[in-house]
């Protein structure tokens, strides 16, 4: 069967290798991978099946991971992973949504299998689709073994990019400044807000003339009048107004990496109170922007962005950004580094940060950010668009 790999096998080998020197470290003989981004950067496995229950099992001592999940989806992993077919494992239909069997229930007797069931194995315990019935079941079935929480060890590993996936990001800056310009040209008073979006969709997905864009980890975010004092809403089937405020959080996508972008567009002329935080944001935005290189860290440069917004009187009491790149729904950070308060995480070069610095109040809210790549001497931004308030 041809694969459709998108990086080359020694990529995944070194990946691989990368876990297993953090395994070591931490004493973990099997590492059972259930985050679907984790899945994907050890083996390239891509599909819309993490609704059910899917893993690998990263063994210190064997050469490939093993492959688990739903028997329909065996030829996906066949197609997109570079894994032999001997470490494909999918599990029959009666597994699925079973009151009496589970899939990790599969996942103990392979490991009993290959004499791993008395060693120490790890599981992504605050992973998205890892269940407490997941953790339970693996209990029941390898009484014998040591259990630890492996959370976020592949997402340490892969925090920094190489440069095929910095690549990748690349042109998915691409595909969000053409979604982006967009969502401008497409937002107008008396224009219903869904049409907008769908309009949005259109250009994310059909990405450019040189290659296309995917499904982003999260939807357009497109919140407009009072719901822009709140981040995660989006839009509603209502009309534009003269006046409203709208929130524009986008990402574009290109081979499951990441770029996301927000802007804040006015529609009409803007209130006083929205410019004021606008052009806040937009400052301090810059100056930590600024402040970055290799040897800073994080807690350095929310520093900078709070000693910047300090005079003007807003108050914003939430992380200015986070690590992102490789995902799945719901989420495109990566649960491991944030630019806040007490994250001590050492800047490096090749990590990709999302810096999104935005304030919401009690009747609206500016959202501007940027996404970057950190470099040898400071950042790369990955997209041009222009950081400020866009008044149409």
């Amino acid at each position: 069967m041809d694969k459709t790999l998108y990086f080359e096998v020694d990529e995944y080998k070194q990946r691989l290798a990368k876990t297993k020197e953090s395994m070591a470290d931490k004493g973990i003989d099997v590492l059972i991978v259930t985050d679907p981004a984790n899945m994907n950067y050890l083996t390239g496995f891509d599909g819309w099946s993490f609704y059910v229950h899917q893993c690998l099992i990263v063994m210190i001592d064997q050469g490939q991971p093993i492959w688990v999940g739903r028997g329909q989806d065996g030829n996906a992993a066949r197609l997109t992973t570079w894994l032999d077919d001997d470490n494909i494992y999918p599990y029959t239909d009666d597994y699925v949504q079973s009151l009496v069997k589970h899939p990790m229930d599969f996942v103990a007797d392979i490991i009993k299998e290959k004499g791993y069931d008395k060693k120490t194995i790890a599981t992504e315990m605050d992973a998205y689709y890892y269940t407490a019935k997941c953790q339970e079941r693996l209990e029941l079935g390898l009484p014998n073994a040591k259990f630890k929480d492996g959370n976020l060890l592949v997402s340490w590993v892969k925090v920094v990019k190489s440069d095929a996936e910095v690549e990748y990001m690349r042109r998915a800056a691409k595909i969000v400044e053409k979604g982006m310009q967009t969502a401008y040209e497409s937002i107008d008073v008396g224009v219903r807000q869904c049409d907008a979006a769908a309009n949005v969709f259109h250009a994310l997905v059909s990405g450019t003339e040189e290659y296309g864009g995917e499904y982003a980890s999260i939807i357009p975010l497109m919140p407009a009048g009072v719901r822009t004092s709140t981040p995660h809403l989006s839009w509603t089937d209502e009309p534009y107004k003269d006046g409203d405020t709208v929130i524009l959080e986008l990402a574009g996508n290109y081979r499951r990496y990441h770029c996301p972008l927000s802007r804040t567009l006015i529609l009409g002329d803007a209130p006083q109170k929205v410019k004021d935080l606008a052009a806040t944001v937009a400052e301090g935005l810059t100056e930590a922007l600024n402040s970055i290189k290799p040897g800073v860290t994080c807690e350095e440069v929310e520093r900078v962005w709070a000693k910047s917004i300090a005079k003007s009187g807003f108050i914003k009491d939430s992380r200015i950004g986070y690590s992102m790149g490789l995902n799945y729904p719901p989420d495109w950070g990566e649960h491991t580094a944030s630019l806040r308060p007490g994250d001590k995480t050492v800047l490096q070069p090749n990590m990709t940060f999302h810096m999104i610095p935005g304030i919401w109040l009690d009747d609206c809210g500016v959202d501007i950010s940027e996404s970057f790549r950190v470099t040898e001497t400071g950042i790369e931004l990955f997209t041009s668009y222009p950081r400020r308030l866009l008044i149409k």
